[in-house]
């Protein structure tokens, strides 16, 4: 008889079977997903995987589960990497799953849109936070394969348009599981050296599945917090990425991104020359303003030379001179005139002259002049000739009666 052992026995025999088997540690399982449930708390994702006969239990863990880019929908087939083992406790056989991938093109399409409408709504894709590329960068960074056609014809192309600019590769693998983290690490590394004046994330033509890799939500995160102006050149024309909607400039070949990235040696020469030929022309045109009004200021002194201008001057102020000159001994013949009017006339005036003729002139003893009503007797006087005086006594003052003298 066998021996006897417990469930706890059995579970834990059955999972040491389960975990030394290698086949069964790195899994690539396909199916569909069923009953998904994603615990609010934890962040862990429960649901089952199944196909047309079977199903299995499956649980991918909260940090494995932020890493998708896309959200899992009841009824899409998907891949998923895994180990399966056995849940002790419930005895329940179950798959751990550590990345999933939609299964099929439409389904990675449904992915995608999922991804990129959350993008949108958190405004990775917003124009404001686009970033002007600079003039005449000294120093670009490359982030793509350094075994690829895409950096070749990056070089090629900005040593034929301006052949000064550094090139600083940060070489990473541009498709397989670690790509994305890669590409996205690189973006950030160029950002924080500070070394670069622009970012290009390139890579070559491919299939739509080889170029899957640049809509990782990862690189649209590193290309939106990057700093430093990106261009994202990603396959050819046809094809879209999610980090040419986050990117500040999309270019659809490597070679176009590098003529976006630096400027036209030849165009700035023309530009340059067309600079120096206006400046050329306004110079010329310039000098013919000028000579033009020198010839006309030059006409203009011919006809009045300052020679003769000072002639003119010279004359008119001669003949002012002789005009004041005139005034002058006008003015002076009749002030002499008038001088000799008032000079008879005081002369006329002169009391002295009156004295001549024979009449006095009476003084009181201080030399003031007395009038006959004004005389006391016994009074002391002065009378005055022209050329004597006399010092009288007055003995009386009497008044002429005229009626009496005139007869």
């Amino acid at each position: 008889m066998a021996d006897v052992i417990s469930v706890s026995e059995l579970n834990h025999y059955v999972k040491t079977l389960l975990d030394v088997n290698d086949g069964l540690f790195d899994l690539a399982l396909r199916g569909e997903i069923a009953n998904f449930v994603q615990n609010a708390r934890s962040g862990h994702c429960y649901f089952s995987l199944r196909d047309e006969a079977c199903s299995v239990k499956a649980v991918m863990f909260r940090t494995d589960a932020r890493r998708m880019a896309f959200r899992p929908e009841e009824g899409m087939r998907v891949v998923v990497r895994c180990r399966a083992t056995l849940y002790e406790r419930d005895g329940a056989f179950q798959v751990y799953v550590n990345e999933m991938f939609p299964d099929g093109l439409g389904a990675a399409q449904l992915a995608l849109e999922q991804l990129k409408a959350r993008l949108e709504k958190e405004g990775l894709f917003d124009p404001a936070h686009k970033k002007p590329l600079p003039a005449y960068p000294k120093c670009i960074g490359v982030v793509t394969s350094k075994t690829g056609a895409a950096l070749q014809d990056i070089r090629n192309v900005i040593s034929r348009r301006w052949p000064s600019v550094r090139l600083l590769l940060c070489p990473v693998t541009v498709q397989g599981f670690e790509a994305a983290r890669q590409i996205a690490a690189a973006i950030h590394t160029l950002d924080q050296s500070g070394r670069v004046d622009e970012i290009i994330v390139a890579r070559g033509g491919g299939s739509r599945e080889d170029l899957w890799v640049f809509n990782a939500e990862e690189i649209a995160r590193a290309a939106f917090r990057c700093k430093t102006p990106l261009i994202s050149a990603v396959g050819h024309e046809i094809d879209y990425t999610l980090l040419d909607f986050v990117a500040d400039q999309r270019a659809p070949t490597p070679s176009a991104a590098a003529e976006l990235a630096v400027p036209d040696r030849e165009e700035q020469q023309r530009i340059l020359k067309n600079i120096e030929e206006n400046i050329h022309k306004n110079i010329q045109k310039r000098l013919a303003l000028c000579y033009n009004g020198l010839e006309q200021y030059n006409f203009l002194l011919e006809q009045n030379a300052p020679d003769k201008i000072l002639q003119q001057y010279s004359s008119r102020l001669q003949q002012m001179q002789q005009a004041i000159q005139t005034r002058q001994k006008v003015r002076m013949n009749d002030k002499n005139v008038q001088l000799q009017h008032a000079a008879a006339l005081a002369s006329s005036l002169d009391p002295y002259r009156v004295l001549a003729r024979g009449y006095a002139l009476v003084t009181d003893a201080k030399g003031k002049v007395c009038t006959m009503e004004q005389l006391q007797p016994e009074q002391t006087i002065c009378v005055r000739s022209r050329q004597y005086q006399a010092r009288c006594r007055v003995e009386t003052v009497e008044e002429i009666n005229e009626s009496t003298q005139k007869l």
